[in-house]
């Protein structure tokens, strides 16, 4: 019999089992239901952003369903990052995977607070730091939306990080790669694309919105093409390790943003439906190198051909 393909994949200093991670903010805290997910046998866990303070999130209505994916306003709501250090990572610890926390702020010291709290502490693989979140002291905009304050969260937490940092990145941008290149220049190791893309929804009957706040993050099967385009800007532009994350069901949609040169995918929003979608995509990416005779993934990443 021949022997199965190597699914192992380096995403800068870092080896993971497996190229499928699952998204932050979709999983709960890794968890719930191990059994009914298949979380142990996974490429890793990206938890939910967390937070110096804890947080409740919006209040409802904070998600709306469209035809082809799922517009979410949630807030980070979330158990602050000492509760979760304490409480919730021994058991996350547990399930014997890579753990990627993700931390937020509304400024540079609230990043750089949440990763003092992470320091050193065991089972902590790596920081994805989502400057996706809005910069409050800037009027409410992205860090991504300007590279500087990008680069500025990356520099203060790098400062004070022990493990590697991934800068997870806004797709909400004219220049994606450009936001990456800074925010690698800057100490992040590898980069995470992309987080979701603004979208609203409004009912025609009694001309609201259907989400309180007007607009929310569009993420599921709609974005994946947005988001392979982008993940292919950010691969060609950076040079640095990226980590793909959009829209992605099935293992051929993790397949293509491996073949554009992601080096690991996130999965996400398809878990709220299929809890353990990430686990069947796994074992969808190995049929398909067992059928085209590929020893291991590494085979595959990197491979695409653009138009001449």
């Amino acid at each position: 019999m021949s022997e199965r393909p190597d699914l192992s994949v380096k995403v800068g200093s870092l080896t993971f089992p497996t190229p499928i991670l699952v998204a932050s903010g979709t999983f709960g805290y890794g968890t719930e239901s191990p059994e009914l997910t298949g979380a142990r046998e996974l490429g890793g866990i990206v938890t939910k952003t967390l937070t110096i303070e804890p947080r409740r999130g919006n209040a409802p209505i904070r998600l709306h369903e469209t035809p082809a994916g799922l517009l979410n306003s949630i807030g980070l709501q979330n158990v602050g990052v000492q509760r979760f250090r304490d409480e919730k990572l021994p058991k996350l610890r547990e399930l014997g995977v890579p753990i990627v926390a993700s931390i937020g702020g509304k400024a540079p010291e609230d990043f750089v607070q949440a990763a003092e709290h992470l320091r050193d502490v065991p089972g902590i693989a790596a920081l994805e730091i989502n400057v996706s979140c809005p910069n409050v002291k800037e009027g409410g905009i992205e860090f991504c939306q300007r590279p500087d304050s990008a680069a500025a969260v990356i520099r203060a937490v790098r400062d004070v990080a022990t493990v590697p940092l991934w800068a997870k990145l806004s797709p909400n941008v004219s220049h994606i790669g450009e936001v990456g290149r800074v925010c690698r220049d800057a100490g992040a190791e590898a980069l995470t694309a992309v987080n979701t893309f603004v979208g609203m929804s409004v009912d025609p009957r009694t001309r609201q919105p259907h989400l309180p706040g007007g607009t929310g993050g569009l993420s599921g099967p709609a974005i994946r093409p947005l988001a392979l385009a982008k993940v292919w800007e950010t691969v060609r532009v950076t040079g640095a390790p990226v980590v793909g994350c959009g829209g992605i069901a099935t293992a051929e949609d993790a397949l293509q943003f491996l073949v554009v040169g992601a080096r690991a995918v996130q999965v996400g929003t398809v878990s709220f439906r299929i809890p353990d979608a990430a686990r069947r995509i796994r074992q969808g990416i190995e049929e398909f190198l067992s059928r085209e005779g590929l020893p291991g993934i590494e085979s595959l990443i990197g491979t695409y051909q653009p138009p001449q």
